[in-house]
């Protein structure tokens, strides 16, 4: 199944804002990170400071090795970090909690203050399972850089603040998620909602319904669209009407002459004739005015069934006696082709309410079709029976079958095919017309060169007179 645009948009919808949301949070995250790392780095930066400070201005005269023999507490009584003291070369000298491994310390931030400035540095250490960040910063004495001076803390609390800050973050992210993606069904909603509503009357002016109209809601372009289906039903209607009435009106011009014509020939055909051309050129202009008037029945058949002025006349009828009644008149036009017509009645048939002629009218369309498309010594089986409280009524022959591509469309009106045989191809409309009129349908199925089926069901239970 093809995804729908409500799909596609909150699809779209969704995968935005979750994009937006992650680089958010990512943004976010690093910048708390970012400002705890900052923070401490300060705190380290003042602590170390101060004290390379009050050695340069109360120690300087003492060298590094016998400050840490007599007084090294004042290296690490303003901070409660790591303290360690380097030589020039980065010997570790004196580590506040005993750890002078390894020996030498050339780290970057130790590196850089050998250069005279502050070095920062966040790495791994052996001792430690958590990061650490380091400080370092110059000893002077006599503007002399004699040895190093590093504070290392860890960063286990840091991290943990900023994991818990972290996790806040993401739980805001997953409820923004959440209620957007609300947000984008009821907007989707807002897009699908009117164009599935002018696909449904598009969809029923498609299937005929022309007298269905488009509710405008917004002047957009679904509504615009709206605007446009409702026009063009107008003028569908109009022109279907003008169809109509075309039709009618020269159906019934044309009785009138097909009636002389007929007439003027079964006069003189009643004259005696000796030139035998004259009487068959009569037969034929008989015969010929016959099929035109049934063609101009047909028409005026088409034009009361979709301008709406046809009437059921519905009584209590019996199937069976009509398809009987059907067999009889049609079974001397089936001997002339050689044609056997079986009549099948599975049991005695239901009574239903019915226009008798046009149920007689379908009947006669379905097997006229069948002897005009079976060949000589062919077979036509005409059965009904009683299925599923419907009556079953269906003729199957073994002629020329209709082409696949044929077959959906022979219900259609004025639809021909390939076949030359037919006439207006009107009657299987009409027929379709009639039975649907009765709350019944047809159905056909057919193979090339095998024959053709056609079904009528016709329902059981009807209002009874």
């Amino acid at each position: 199944m093809e995804k729908s645009i409500r799909t596609r948009l909150v699809g779209n919808f969704m995968l935005v804002i979750f994009i937006t949301v992650v680089i958010l949070e990512v943004f976010l995250i690093n910048a708390v990170k970012h400002y705890y790392y900052e923070s401490v780095e300060a705190l380290l930066s003042n602590q170390i400071m101060f004290s390379s400070d009050f050695y340069s201005r109360y120690f300087s005269s003492t060298s590094i090795e016998d400050l840490i023999i007599d007084d090294v507490d004042v290296f690490w009584q303003q901070t409660d970090a790591e303290v360690q003291i380097l030589d020039l070369k980065g010997n570790v000298l004196m580590d506040s909690i005993g750890v002078s491994f390894p020996n030498v310390v050339m780290s970057d931030d130790v590196v850089k203050s050998l250069k005279g400035e502050k070095g920062t540095w966040v790495g791994n250490v052996d001792y430690d399972t958590s990061p650490v960040m380091a400080v370092s910063y110059p000893l002077m004495s006599e503007g002399k850089i004699i040895g190093i001076i590093r504070f290392i803390t860890s960063l286990r609390e840091t991290n943990r603040t900023i994991k818990s800050i972290a996790i806040i973050f993401i739980w805001i992210g997953v409820i923004v998620i959440f209620i957007s993606g609300f947000m984008s069904i009821f907007l989707a909603n807002t897009i699908v909602k009117p164009l599935k509503e002018v696909t449904d009357v598009a969809q029923k002016m498609a299937n005929g319904q022309l007298k269905v109209r488009s509710e405008k809601k917004f002047d957009d372009e679904i509504g615009k669209l709206s605007d446009t289906l409702n026009f063009m039903a107008e003028e569908l209607i109009k022109k279907e009407e003008l169809k109509n009435d075309f039709i009618s009106s020269i159906s019934h011009e044309l009785r009138t002459p097909l009636t002389s014509i007929k007439g003027w020939a079964i006069t003189l055909k009643s004259e005696e004739l000796d030139n035998p051309l004259i009487k068959d050129g009569l037969d034929i202009i008989e015969k010929e005015s016959d099929r035109l008037t049934s063609m101009v029945e047909e028409l005026l058949d088409f034009s009361r069934f979709v301008s709406g002025r046809i009437k059921l006349n519905k009584e209590e009828v019996d199937i069976g006696k009509i398809m009987s009644q059907i067999t009889k008149q049609l079974t001397p036009r089936s001997n002339l082709k050689d044609i056997n017509i079986e009549l099948s009645i599975s049991e005695e048939l239901p009574r239903i309410i019915a226009d008798e002629n046009r149920i007689k009218q379908v009947f006669i369309n379905l097997i006229d079709n069948a002897l005009k498309f079976t060949p000589e010594g062919g077979k036509i089986i005409f059965s009904g029976e009683s299925k599923d409280n419907m009556i079953l009524v269906c003729v199957e022959d073994n002629g020329c079958g209709i082409p696949k591509e044929d077959l959906p469309y022979v219900m259609e009106k004025f639809y021909k095919g390939k076949n030359t045989k037919s006439h207006s191809g009107l009657g299987l409309s009409i027929s379709d017309e009639i039975v649907k009129l009765h709350g019944g349908y047809i159905k056909i199925e057919s193979e090339v060169d095998v024959g053709t089926k056609v079904c009528v069901f016709l329902p059981v239970e009807e209002e009874r007179i």
